[in-house]
């Protein structure tokens, strides 16, 4: 991973400065112990005209992996193979950008004791990044950096030169000049969008990733044009986190358009005395409906199947109760959000323990579901096309054959209440299909008659006494195993 920055000068102010502002002597090269690996700096050129300090990072693979507790980039529970092979020693990344804020923390601040005036001098800078990926192309890259006052050079890297017809891979080489920046902006501006262009991180985002990020973007990223896209991308798409950003990025954007400071904005407007009771998501209601079933069962080694980003396998982590809770999802994306979301990486041994990530498809029957008390199926059914579905209902009911399962799905005669619903739409785009509760009742029946269930249903959320509930669940519960057998 590679990064080199290069100014020009005069006698009267030789190019070399730059030592004094990086706070790296251009004779030595020094090295640097980080987290991930060392840090290189040298100097491969310094002469009173031109001058070029160069930042090398390498990438120690293995305590990349360690760091991640075997878990693989992003925490990724079953990435054994990307634990090893990625590009994460070879293409600018927030690995690189940690390198950066680390190595040259100083002059990312503008602190320069030796020279105090120099770090306000706007300077001629030529920055080269020869491997960075972009998501979003070449197009992108420019739509990021030139608003900036940057020159952009831009090149698709190919896949292979060999074989030209393969197009382009989604890395580029990169050259920025300008002549109107300090060079604390410079690095202020390549520590904030390096990881918004490979959009990932190799850590956990935190909350406290907001304030770093409009600390470092502050005096550029309130009036940037793609403001909201590289503070989603910087904050890892986590949508609460990239709300706060945006609200607080906005106040400063008003603080300064008004000439005034942003406390005198934000306190604009009164606290309310009594703050309005807000009612609880449906989702949360779900998650407590699930939560109390399972806990009536008796249940303590619970599967949930389609976990998605792990919101029900976090909320019964809290309960002791639960001794073994595996999330299961076709998707590895959605698992990689659940791990992140869970903190599996910094999750201590006791914990962990409880909890276990991996990928796997309900259509086909797998024998690592076998053994558990209970399973759960939320809002999952309706995701399967309907000639799918006896496959899903014998991977569960006739294979793994938990004592209870829990099935929650949409109940589709709610959808009238649903003022932002336009009339005749189901509520997800990927939902196949959305049950009356008459042909929820009569799906759930058949199921547990062929399998040796009995079902109970439950409705979850407000019931409408036209309508009914928004949700609907149905609770199987095995019966004796000698029915069972029979049936």
């Amino acid at each position: 991973m590679f990064l080199t920055i290069t100014t020009t000068g005069t006698p009267e102010r030789p190019a070399t400065d730059l030592g004094y502002l990086l706070h790296k002597h251009p004779d030595k090269a020094q090295a640097f112990s980080t987290s991930y690996g060392t840090a290189h700096v040298l100097y491969p050129e310094a002469e009173t005209g031109r001058c070029t300090a160069a930042l090398l990072l390498e990438v120690d693979a293995v305590a990349l992996v360690r760091r991640g507790k075997g878990k693989g980039r992003g925490g990724a529970p079953d990435a054994a193979l990307a634990q090893y092979v990625n590009d994460r020693p070879y293409a600018a990344s927030s690995l690189l950008a940690v390198a950066l804020s680390s190595v040259f923390s100083s002059a990312m601040k503008g602190v320069c004791n030796a020279r105090p005036e120099l770090p306000g001098q706007a300077r001629p800078l030529r920055v080269e990044v020869p491997a960075l990926p972009a998501r979003g192309g070449p197009g992108l890259v420019r739509q990021l950096f030139e608003p900036l006052g940057w020159t952009v050079t831009v090149e698709p890297v190919p896949l292979d030169t060999e074989f030209p017809d393969w197009g382009d891979s989604r890395y580029v080489s990169l050259v920025l000049e300008s002549e109107a920046l300090t060079l604390a902006e410079a690095l202020r501006h390549l520590y904030v969008l390096l990881p918004v262009l490979d959009d990932a991180k190799h850590y956990w985002v935190a909350p406290d990733e907001v304030d770093k990020l409009l600390r470092v973007g502050e005096g550029w990223l309130p009036a940037h044009p793609e403001q909201r896209l590289i503070t989603s991308r910087y904050l890892s798409r986590r949508w609460s986190l990239t709300r706060q950003a945006t609200e607080r990025l906005e106040l400063v954007r008003l603080a300064e358009t008004d000439d005034s400071e942003v406390e005198e904005i934000d306190n604009a407007v009164e606290a309310e005395t009594e703050a309005e009771e807000k009612p609880t998501p449906l989702a949360v209601q779900r998650r407590e409906a699930i939560v109390t079933a399972l806990r009536q069962s008796g249940a303590a080694r619970v599967l949930d199947l389609g976990c998605g980003q792990g919101q029900l396998v976090q909320t019964l982590l809290k309960d002791p109760a639960f001794t073994e809770i595996v999330g299961v999802d076709v998707s590895m994306r959605a698992l990689t959000i659940a791990s992140r979301r869970l903190k599996l990486d910094r999750m201590g041994e006791r914990q962990a323990s409880r909890v276990q990530l991996f990928q796997g498809s309900l259509a086909y029957t797998d024998v690592r579901l076998k053994g558990y008390d209970a399973a759960v199926l939320s809002e999952v059914v309706e995701h399967v096309d309907l000639p799918r579905l006896p496959a899903l209902e014998y991977a569960v009911f006739g294979s793994a054959r938990p004592r209870t399962v829990l099935v929650t799905t949409p109940n589709v005669e709610y959808n009238v209440r649903w003022e932002s619903l336009p009339a005749g739409h189901v509520r997800h785009g990927d939902h196949r299909f959305e049950w009356t509760r008459a042909e929820f009742r009569a799906w759930a029946e058949a199921v547990a008659e062929r399998h040796g269930y009995g079902v109970e249903f439950v409705a979850v959320g407000p019931d409408d006494p036209e309508v009914g509930p928004p949700t609907q669940m149905a609770v199987f519960t095995m019966t004796s195993p000698k029915e069972a057998k029979a049936a």
